[in-house]
């Protein structure tokens, strides 16, 4: 949860934005919708520059969001897998589009924060 104990939002996108905000959540959930179940150490190797502990926390907000599903097997050694529940398919449905605009423009966005780098050297 972006935002604990909030009651309300301005609209659609704000509260699209409170579950799917920061760096890693899009990346996640592009990792599930790719690949489906996967487990901890899987996900973390996949969704690359992540730390553990970063992991671990946005997973349980995603989790909390009712986006992740946590499934643990009582098995030993126990093994934990995380998928994408049904609002969470709907979710990354409704982020396509916005992966597809950082397709088609990423290499003007990377040209122009480039710039603005050298600018402010």
């Amino acid at each position: 949860m972006g935002t604990k104990g909030r009651t309300s939002y301005s609209c659609g996108l704000d509260a699209a934005v409170d579950v799917v905000g920061g760096k890693w959540k899009p990346l996640i959930l592009w990792e599930l919708h790719s690949h489906g179940p996967v487990r901890f150490g899987e996900l973390r190797r996949a969704v690359s520059g992540v730390s553990e502990k970063m992991l671990i926390q946005q997973l349980r907000e995603l989790e909390a969001d009712g986006v992740v599903h946590r499934e643990v097997y009582r098995e030993v050694p126990p093994r934990v897998e995380y998928s994408l529940t049904e609002l969470g398919r709907a979710l990354n449905t409704a982020l396509l589009p916005l992966g597809e605009w950082g397709d088609r423009f990423m290499d003007q966005i990377l040209a122009r924060k480039a710039a603005a780098a050298g600018e402010a050297a």
